[in-house]
């Protein structure tokens, strides 16, 4: 699923507290069986670990020290997973959730899924065009499914979604920031301004992108699991896309955003942003207006999740170095939102 690496210093689990989570989660055969945990690298939001016994290997996730609930919710990932089963298959098992009794935060358990993510390797154009065919084949899947059907009738609010994300965004945004960026006023001003109120709604990842999709191997035919549900309700699947398209770097794209938000698709093989939406019309079927305010939607929003990573880091609450370049990154996203909205287009921005 990952990178591991050995468990970071302030975000270790005692061994004990792991055994007595096991056994509370019946994952546990033999009382006696070694425990080992380590710690994905990859990712840049919830905590994400290894747990290896003598029987079997488990992922258990859980919100960043420091962080708001807001986008680290366990509880939304756990129950979106638990109500797919059954009716989409690309997702992990999930075993066990427990509030807060046992670490104090919430976490879930689920099942390591095997398999091959893609993270910025530079592959033959060819391997990338069958990656991005099965990738946005499971993403116009998704979309397709009927989120009554599946259980998840009252799981959010879909009226008003839209006016909900540019108004809450903004507000993250303003209590994160670190210094003033003027991009950023500009491009809150014009979302208040400029946003579309869709009346389709259906469930929505919120992160799509290459590298929360599982792929069974590397002959890319096959998608095995779909990662990272901690965003997912019930809204405007154009604004999936969006976020989508916001992390869809292109080669043609300044080196700023590059590497401030490196992508795999900027290798040759991949869709261009203009050529994904099209693609992703036509086979959901879905007619795509107001692309501009999508994409500057998904470009702020990457932003604002950066800004808030960044502002942990600066007050100590996270030490992974990693970190340290993402105030950086989320100006050069407001940089790139406000091309994005003066330029009336969403490539070849600079």
């Amino acid at each position: 699923m990952g990178e591991i690496r050995t468990v970071l210093k302030g975000e270790e689990i005692p061994e004990s507290k792991l055994r007595e989570i096991l056994q509370k989660a019946n994952l546990l055969d033999d009382v006696n069986s070694n425990i080992d945990l380590q710690q994905f690298s990859s990712g840049y939001s919830n905590l994400t670990y290894l747990i290896t016994t003598d029987q079997k290997e488990y992922v258990l996730r859980r919100p960043p020290f420091g962080a708001v609930k807001r986008g680290h919710d366990m509880g939304r990932e756990y129950k979106v997973l638990n109500a797919l089963q059954g009716h989409f298959k690309k997702i992990p098992k999930v075993y066990f959730f427990d509030e807060s009794e046992l670490l104090g935060v919430p976490f879930y358990i689920m099942e390591k899924v095997n398999g091959v993510i893609v993270r910025n390797e530079k592959l033959v154009p060819e391997s990338y065009g069958e990656i991005s065919d099965k990738w946005l084949d499971t993403f116009v899947e998704l979309h397709a499914l009927d989120y009554k059907e599946v259980g998840l009738e009252d799981f959010a609010r879909p009226i008003g979604y839209v006016e909900r994300q540019v108004r809450n965004w903004s507000k993250q945004y303003i209590a994160a920031k670190t210094k003033e960026v003027k991009a950023a006023a500009v491009v809150m001003d014009w979302m208040a301004a400029n946003q579309v109120e869709s009346e389709e709604h259906c469930l929505i990842h919120n992160d799509f992108r290459f590298d929360n999709v599982i792929f069974k191997d590397d002959t890319w035919s096959e998608v095995a699991a779909v990662l990272d549900w901690e965003m997912a309700t019930i809204g405007d699947p154009l604004m999936d896309l969006g976020t989508t398209l916001g992390y869809w770097t292109m080669a043609s794209d300044p080196e700023f955003l590059q590497k401030g938000l490196p992508s795999s698709t900027v290798y040759p093989g991949n869709l261009s942003r203009s050529e994904l939406v099209s693609e992703y019309a036509r086979r959901s079927g879905r007619e795509i207006d107001h692309i501009i305010f999508y994409y500057v939607y998904g470009l702020f929003k990457i932003a604002v999740i950066a800004q808030q990573i960044y502002y942990r880091y600066k007050k100590g609450l996270t030490t992974d170095p990693k970190f340290a370049g993402l105030e950086a990154a989320s100006e050069g996203l407001c940089m790139m939102a406000l091309q994005a909205i003066e330029k009336k287009k969403i490539e070849n921005l600079f």
